[in-house]
Parts: structure tokens; C-alpha cells; sequence
């Protein structure tokens, strides 16, 4: 591909020669690291050889030495691995994240602000953009929902993790009786579609609504009727975005939502597995969770899936989550279902 990108004619097509040094750069990321290691795993073996040769003292520093190198390679090695679960048709897309409160009223919705910042943290931690698209306050404190734009490689690969509803056990900050209440949150991941995956929609179909943003973003904003809200009919899918000032540019945000949460949906029709993974009709409540986060009467994180769990609270509400998200990969990959399997192989 690179002996390609030499050829007199390959910038003829503008588009194709886009694409091709796209899939040039992701097949790169893919193998460089990979190839990268190779070397270090080389000079872990000359430095072992070297070893031998030496005195008592020198090989107790050598000792240190590649007791450090050992310890960073292993580290490495897990990310790679992780990584190579990703082989998903869209797992290196860009991902459309949904937070929706559920049962529980002004503790959910509070529920959900607290889940919004931690997935912005964990976001930022992976080094991924975060877009906000759409978001409607609670009636009285945090918010009702909120969709979001995770843009970075791999991000839906990771991200869908997560798609599924979660569970607060905490001491109510809203209650003066200061008793434990129980909050319920879903948690809804799409991958951001690409040109060339083609979903065709009737227009008819689609009912446009515009009028005046909400919240936060500015006199502009604020005045004009520059929201769009989609509603599909035939399937009841509603996207609403409004962080552009642009009508033109929130109702093409909008489309490009309503068209990935569209084809998702006729991927999972296709599948038929939809047990496996949170759906929109899905109850919002008790029973249907996938993580229970408790902070009273002990602290403790749990993935109800997977069986992880950590003691460390607030390092997860602070986006910590990838001990999370790598187990449910490594649940669905084929080599660690069989439980006799070592995790250190």
C-alpha cells in the first residue's frame, strides 16, 4: 500500500487516495506496535546473554534492570493483546454515547450528571475528543439525558462495554432523613457510521421539529430555533442535537445519530442477540443491570458480568474504568471463555 502511493495516478481520485491513506494508517497502528515489541522482546534476549557472563555484582544490577524492563513489557503485552480483540466491523469507529436516567426521579437524574463526567474523565484518559451533542436537564437537578460524541481510534471498540444499565446504592444528598436510595441509569453505545456504509431512510418517515436550545452555549444559541429534533416513525427512534448554533449543521449531526442508532437496530434484527446487550425498550430498573456502583454501606464497584470489582470508588466515578471494559473483552473473546484458562499464559 505504501508502494501504491508512488503510482503517477494516485491522487487522480482525491477520495480514493483519502480512503486508501486512511486504511494505510490503521493497519499501521495496528501492526507498528506490534512489530515494536518484537524488538524489545530481541533485547530482553541480549541482555539475558550478556548476563551470563558477568560477575555477581554486575548481574544483581542486571537483575534490577530487567526486572523493570519485565514489568513494563508485561504491561504492554496486555494492551496489545486487548487491542487485538477489537475486530469488529465498526470497532474502530467513533462512538455515539448515550446516558438515560431511569428509575429513581431527582436521584437518577443526578445519577446520570455523575455517569456523564465519568465517561468525559474516562474519555480524556484514553485521549479521546469528546463532542456533546444533546443534553436536557433534570426537573430539579442533574440531567434527564444526554448523547455524546467520543471521536478517537478504537473508540467504539471500547466504548460498547459499557452499553447497558447501572446501578448507584448511595445516602441520598436530596433526602434530610439521609437514607439510602438506589438510582438506575442506561447506558445506550452506537458506532458513528461511515460514507461508505450506506442507510437508506424515506424522508417521509421523518418528522423534523426545531426550537430554542437549552442550557448552556451562548446568547446564539439561546435565541434562535436552531435545535433539531429527528423522530423516525416507524421505529420511534427521537435524536434531538443542539450544540451547534447552525440549524443546517445540528440537523446533519442529528441525521448522522439517527441513521447509526437506525443501523444498529438492523444489526441486532439480524443477530437476534439482543439479550446480550442493553436494548431501548429495555426497563431502566431492577434486575436489568449490568454494574452496581455502592457507596453505602461499603464501597464497592462490581461488574455483574464479568465479576470484576474494586473497592476504589472514586477512582471509577473519576473514569477509571478500563479494568472493566478490558474484562468484558476478554470475556467475549473465544480463547478466554474456558474459565481453566490462565489470565498469565
Amino acid at each position: 500500500m505504501d508502494a501504491e502511493m508512488g503510482a503517477p495516478d494516485f491522487w487522480n481520485s482525491n477520495e480514493r487516495a483519502q480512503k486508501h491513506i486512511a486504511k494505510l494508517n490503521g493497519l499501521k497502528r495496528a501492526i507498528l506496535p506490534v512489530v515494536a515489541y518484537q524488538k524489545k522482546i530481541d533485547d530482553l534476549a541480549v541482555m539475558i546473554e550478556l548476563m551470563a557472563g558477568e560477575d555477581a555484582a554486575a548481574q544483581e544490577a542486571y537483575d534490577k534492570e530487567l526486572t523493570g524492563t519485565l514489568t513494563a513489557l508485561t504491561t504492554e503485552l496486555d494492551e496489545l493483546e486487548i487491542a487485538s480483540f477489537l475486530t469488529g466491523q465498526f470497532d474502530r469507529n467513533n462512538a455515539i454515547f448515550s446516558i438515560q436516567a431511569g428509575a429513581g426521579g431527582t436521584e437518577s437524574n443526578d445519577w446520570a450528571d455523575i455517569m456523564f463526567r465519568m465517561y468525559s474523565r474516562w474519555a480524556e484518559r484514553r485521549n479521546y475528543t469528546v463532542e456533546l451533542m444533546d443534553v436536557q436537564p433534570g426537573d430539579t437537578a442533574g440531567i434527564s439525558k444526554a448523547t455524546i460524541l467520543i471521536k478517537g481510534e478504537n473508540a467504539y471498540g471500547y466504548a460498547k462495554a459499557e452499553r447497558g444499565v447501572h446501578r448507584l446504592v448511595r445516602i441520598s444528598p436530596f433526602d434530610s432523613n439521609k437514607r439510602r436510595h438506589t438510582s438506575f441509569c442506561a447506558v445506550d453505545v452506537v458506532a458513528e457510521i461511515t460514507e461508505d456504509i450506506n442507510v437508506e431512510l424515506n424522508e417521509t418517515d421523518i418528522r423534523v421539529d426545531v426550537y430554542r436550545s437549552s442550557g448552556k452555549g451562548g446568547q446564539g444559541v439561546n435565541t434562535t430555533d436552531s435545535a433539531v429534533r429527528l423522530t423516525h416513525a416507524p421505529t420511534g427512534i427521537v435524536v434531538v442535537c443542539q450544540n451547534e448554533r447552525s440549524q443546517i449543521k445540528n440537523k446533519a449531526a442529528a441525521m448522522n445519530v439517527l441513521k447509526a442508532r437506525i443501523y444498529e437496530r438492523r444489526q441486532d434484527e439480524q443477530r437476534a442477540e439482543m439479550d446480550k446487550f442493553y436494548g431501548e425498550k429495555g426497563e431502566i430498573g431492577f434486575g436489568a443491570q449490568i454494574r452496581s456502583y455502592v457507596l453505602q454501606p461499603y464501597q464497592m464497584v462490581k461488574d455483574l458480568r464479568t465479576g470484576i470489582s474494586t473497592s476504589d470508588t472514586q477512582g471509577v466515578l473519576d473514569g477509571d474504568l478500563d479494568r472493566f471494559v478490558n474484562a468484558w473483552l476478554r470475556a467475549g473473546c473465544p480463547r478466554h471463555r474456558n474459565k481453566d484458562i490462565q489470565m498469565d499464559e
